[in-house]
């Protein structure tokens, strides 16, 4: 099976007409044959929105209960670009960080991945062309979701990349580099 990961950040979700470009290249590559883990950031902006509303309502938010709150961006993300791909007849499948296997430590808001179940993600393959995971998160061994800290939607592809042995891991960013 070839495998292929597409990351996509917060601008390329952060409303339907940059989804449907990212909807795009994921159609292009599927086009190729190539299974497509896409990992999708929350949509610009959200998790600072998330962030902001937390320290309105706690002045030291506990650690556990604001990864769990900012796991919420990307899960919107990906159970909304799951939908657009369905619509087109792409079988396609949203994961949380938890479904899709991805173990890491219990330290809260930069957590560390220690493990992905490639085996449970191969055999989603069998039935979906893609699989919409949520970055920037995952869950420790007490079940807890857990985040990886800023970037870690990155840190996700290119974990995910080297877990299904895909070929290639391709992130989408329109921020220019320095």
């Amino acid at each position: 099976m070839r495998i292929i990961v597409q990351k996509f950040g917060g601008t390329s979700v952060a409303g339907p007409e940059p989804m449907h470009r990212a909807r795009e290249r994921v159609r292009e590559a599927l086009s190729r044959g190539y299974k497509v883990a896409v990992v999708l950031s929350a949509m610009a902006g959200e998790t600072d929105r998330l962030l902001d509303w937390a320290h309105r309502v706690s002045p030291n938010p506990d650690p556990r209960e604001l990864d769990a709150l900012l796991s919420t961006g990307e899960q919107t993300s990906v159970a909304l670009f799951s939908m657009l791909l369905q619509d087109v007849g792409v079988t396609a499948r949203s994961l949380s960080g938890y479904q899709a296997g991805i173990s890491t430590n219990c330290n809260f808001g930069n957590a560390r991945i220690l493990d992905i179940n490639s085996r449970r993600l191969k055999d989603m393959f069998a039935e979906y062309d893609a699989l919409v995971v949520a970055g920037f998160q995952g869950c420790d061994k007490d079940l807890r979701v857990t985040t990886l800290g800023r970037g870690g939607s990155d840190t996700t592809a290119v974990a995910l990349a080297v877990a299904t042995e895909a070929e290639v891991c391709e992130i989408y960013t329109d921020v220019e580099g320095t």
